[in-house]
């Protein structure tokens, strides 16, 4: 099959524009005939739904979660890109676009790029209009802050509280519309499979979380917002609810998954501290503009860190990469991290471990400076550590965070279903290997408040009205049975172990061979290992309770059944892509310095695979990737 991506001809800064000329209309007084469905209310979700049933059409928003405010995207800490050039040091929308694209390590497509760039400088009007608090410098202008892989500070923020406050203007619109009964809301709402008849998206099956009822819901068009993949690991900076069940049933379901090897490493993370652990803490990579990264030069030096004296300190990333210093992609952080820890120079009670320290910052420039700041971020990190990293270094270590593969999507963020469109991190498309800090806010926004809305409006002007599908047909009994005798069995488990117990596991064979770096052999290895432990979640699994009530248990083994196959398209799309790039790491495939390797004449494309059912080997499609804007060079920060 041919992946037509559906971009649009001419000059790259006018292909927008052109697509908001071509695309077909809907009539005003025709929008209140149409009905979407969104999965999801966070960044992305919650401003698609609220824009849509602005615009007349009917939205039916479903979220897990007892409220859309507690959405992952409330966790978001650091900031927001836009190319607005306020701090005049030379950033521009070619510039937001040239260091996504190279921060991604050119793996991602220059036309949805190139758009997310133009339409950041509007994101930030429309927050602040909504009454987003964002940060102020003395003078009462906008103030910004430098974040990785950039060299201009255009990063937009509210102290370490970016994403709730972006949550909450995005939240209120979804409000307003639902007061005006434009948007139906379903909290505590699972979806469990999207319904596909003739080869289109009509609708999905959900179970209430409260009552276990499964029920479906039909419409023109499925949006779905569900965000990232993270939670295959288990240990992930991500909440625990969030995991790739949607997502994962949309490409049972025929619809084609991009790039899933793609998966960033946040190198500011809170240590792990011992097997009790569900989940692990972010500390926003803002910090590293201030704090300094090192390690002791001397293996195995466990003195206090006031006790070493700066001669005897190897500030690594200053060393290594002069131009960026402690600003380098995220990436490029974490490996640089995990080689000092490797050789025996890591810090605190594990040796996993690097010191962030600000006591230069705090000399120089006051502690009150520092606290206004960070002050909610350093709080944070004293509860969860004991430590007071206004008197001593902070400890950080690598850490799952985001994904940037997901589900493939054209231009017009549809997937290969159509009806079926993706956005925000479920989606693959603007990141490429490896995202820049304070885009995942960026391309939710951009997606929900401003693309969306155009594009899915040109699917519906050509399908009509008319074309929905009742709830009563007979393809959306079939995927209620379906949906109904998968959770019937897993209750039917008379084994010893609970989900959690098979998500830790899974967590463990992922990060050993699928994390931080990956070879053949270890990435093999783990195929096996995941196939037979899946086997034992079906033999072995245990759930109490019933399914007509609350039950979290039920909840799990449904999210773990899916990241238990997942994780197998994972760890067979890195053992394909033979090269590194992003935050994809090969050791077949480094520089001699060790940096990544990418091999252009064999792997600049898309990977989007196309599932064959269970037991068979998924399909591999290409979309292959041009660069007329950007010229293909190996990535340097030094």
């Amino acid at each position: 099959m041919t992946l037509n991506a559906n971009i649009p001809s001419g000059p790259i800064e006018k292909k927008w524009s052109k697509r908001q000329f071509d695309v077909n209309l809907v009539n005003p007084a025709n929008k209140p005939k149409f009905h979407v469905i969104v999965v999801g209310s966070g960044l992305a979700g919650a401003s698609a739904a609220s824009s849509m049933a602005e615009m007349g059409y009917n939205v039916k928003c479903f979220c897990f979660q007892d409220s859309p405010r507690r959405a992952h995207s409330i966790a978001a800490q650091g900031g927001i890109n836009a190319a607005k050039n306020y701090q005049n040091d030379g950033d521009s929308v070619f510039r937001l676009f040239y260091d996504t694209v190279k921060g991604g390590d050119f793996r991602s497509r220059e036309a949805n790029v190139y758009r997310l760039a133009q339409l950041s400088v509007n994101i930030i009007d429309q927050c602040t209009a909504q009454g987003v608090p964002f940060a102020r410098e003395y003078a009462g202008f906008l103030a910004n802050r430098s974040f990785g892989g950039a060299q201009v500070s255009r990063t937009f923020y509210a102290r370490g509280q970016t994403g709730q406050q972006l949550l909450l203007g995005a939240y209120q619109s979804l409000s307003r519309q639902i007061m005006a009964k434009k948007v139906t809301m379903f909290p505590r709402t699972e979806m469990l499979d999207l319904v596909v008849e003739d080869g289109r998206a009509k609708g999905i099956v959900v179970r209430d979380l409260v009552t276990g009822k499964i029920h479906s819901h039909s419409a023109h068009a499925v949006v779905l917002a569900t965000g990232g993949y993270g939670n295959a690991y288990y240990l992930s900076t991500n909440a625990k609810g969030c995991n790739v069940t949607a997502s994962y049933r949309a490409y049972r379901k025929g619809a084609f998954f991009a790039n899933p090897c793609y998966t960033q490493i946040h190198p500011t993370c809170i240590p792990v501290s011992g097997d009790h652990q569900s989940k692990l803490t972010l500390m926003s990579e803002s910090l590293r503009n201030d704090g300094r990264v090192w390690v002791p030069l001397k293996e195995g030096d466990n003195r206090h860190p006031s006790e070493i004296p700066k001669e005897e300190r190897d500030y690594y990333l200053e060393r290594k990469y002069p131009s960026f210093g402690n600003l380098v992609p995220r990436d490029i952080a974490s490996r640089s991290a995990k080689e000092v820890c490797d050789s025996q120079k890591g810090v605190g009670p594990s040796g996993l471990g690097v010191y962030l320290d600000f006591a230069d910052s705090i000399q120089k420039q006051g502690e009150k400076v520092i606290r206004d700041r960070y002050g909610n971020l350093f709080q944070m990190y004293e509860r969860i550590t004991g430590e007071n990293p206004y008197q001593v270094p902070m400890r950080i270590f690598p850490a799952i965070h985001y994904t940037m593969g997901g589900l493939w999507v054209d231009y017009n963020l549809m997937s290969n279903l159509p009806g079926l469109f993706v956005i925000g991190e479920a989606n693959f498309s603007d990141h490429g290997a490896n995202r820049l800090g304070a885009s995942a806010l960026m391309q939710g926004l951009a997606d929900g408040y401003f693309i969306l809305p155009y594009t899915i409006g040109n699917y519906l002007a050509q399908i009509g009205w008319d074309d929905i599908s009742s709830q009563e047909s007979s393809v959306f009994r079939q995927t209620e049975q379906e949906s109904s005798a998968r959770i019937q069995k897993f209750l039917k488990g008379s084994g010893k172990r609970s989900p959690d117990s098979f998500h830790r596991e899974l967590g463990r064979i992922m990060w050993e061979q699928c994390g931080m770096s990956r070879t053949e052999t270890g990435l093999k290895k783990a195929m096996g290992e995941i196939s037979s432990l899946r086997e034992e979640f079906h033999e072995n699994l245990c759930i109490l309770g019933e399914s007509e009530n609350l039950n979290q248990s039920l909840e799990k083994a449904g999210r773990v059944a899916d990241f238990l196959e997942f994780t197998e398209l994972m760890c067979q799309d890195a053992l394909y892509r033979e090269e590194s790039c992003g935050g994809h790491f090969r050791q077949e495939y480094q520089t001699p310095e060790g940096e990544a390797l990418r091999r252009d004449d064999l792997f600049a494309h898309v990977a989007a695979w196309e599932g064959k059912g269970r037991g068979e080997s998924a399909t591999l499609h290409k979309e292959e990737l041009s660069f007329e804007n950007i010229q293909l060079t190996q990535r340097s920060y030094k």
